[in-house]
């Protein structure tokens, strides 16, 4: 069946009618970079006065959920830590909860501030990361990450906008290590930002995978495991929650294997019109997401 695109009143007053719940992207969807796509956040700000559970997951881990309230309130919309759900939460969460990881290991970090705030929060003790150290020319005689902490249990990966030939080097010398577990926040090829397409997390975790011949476990979208936490958290009923999002791979495929009731693809972000139709996977599409908030008023 082909996607629906929203252009009536009608439509979007059946949309808010069959669903409660409401999971958001970020990046694409409601900002690009720091600037907020027109539209989006009055469309929020409607949600939330009509009472809809509203839930943010983003698949960028350079962020923690405190850092991502700060920035919604910046914008001017009231969001709470608990309606945040960031891939590097996720793969804290899949360590702790999941796994049961012990906290007497310590965690290698191949990623920025984000990872590390989740992982503290849980009582973990972090080694790499945004250490300035790591900004230093690699070499293995004047590196202090070298010898590896035996007390490394696990590499977690995501993006890292520092990333460099240090950081790739001792992340390596861990995943050559059989009983170190291998954690990827996410595995986007790209990510869109004020106009641009970038390289995303999964282009700088495929490095390190394809050295050490290991596959990671993704723990942000389209990974059941995050939508599954999610709905077990807020206690959903999947036929009354919409996924939105602006990439058919990741947040549409979420939706869609998490039997969610709707999925709704914004074409500010990643993808075009021509995609949307060619595929077929998302339910509904629209140019943005302001595009609910200017039919509905």
């Amino acid at each position: 069946m082909a996607p629906i695109k929203l252009t009536t009143k009608e439509q979007i007053v059946q949309l808010l009618n069959d669903f409660d719940n409401f999971i958001f992207d970020c990046d694409g969807v409601i900002w690009l970079g720091d600037h907020p796509i027109p539209g989006s956040i009055e469309t929020i700000k409607l949600l939330q006065d009509l009472q809809k559970t509203i839930i943010f997951v983003t698949n960028n881990s350079t962020k923690s959920r405190n850092q991502y309230t700060e920035k919604f309130t910046k914008l001017g919309l009231s969001v709470t830590k608990d309606e945040v759900f960031g891939s590097a939460y996720a793969a804290a969460t899949y360590l702790d909860k999941i796994i049961q990881f012990p906290k007497d290991e310590k965690i290698w970090v191949m990623g920025e501030k984000g990872i590390i705030e989740e992982l503290n929060d849980l009582g973990y003790e972090t080694l790499g990361g945004e250490d300035e150290r790591l900004n230093v020319k690699f070499h293995k005689d004047t590196t202090p990450f070298l010898p590896i902490d035996p007390k490394v249990g696990a590499v977690i990966a995501g993006l890292d906008t520092n990333v460099n030939y240090h950081r790739l080097a001792i992340t390596l010398q861990y995943l050559q290590q059989p009983n170190v577990k291998f954690i990827a926040t996410n595995i986007d090829s790209t990510f869109p930002s004020k106009g641009l397409i970038l390289p995303g997390a999964g282009s700088i975790i495929e490095t390190v995978a394809y050295a050490s011949g290991r596959e990671p476990i993704p723990c942000g979208k389209p990974s059941q495991n995050m939508l599954d936490a999610i709905v077990k958290d807020k206690n959903l009923d999947r036929s009354r929650t919409i996924m939105i999002g602006d990439r058919l791979n990741t947040d549409i495929k979420f939706g869609n294997d998490g039997n969610l009731g709707g999925t709704l693809l914004v074409l500010s972000g990643i993808e075009t019109e021509e995609n949307a139709l060619k595929h077929g996977t998302p339910k509904y599409y629209s140019d943005v997401l302001g595009v609910i908030y200017d039919l509905y008023k």
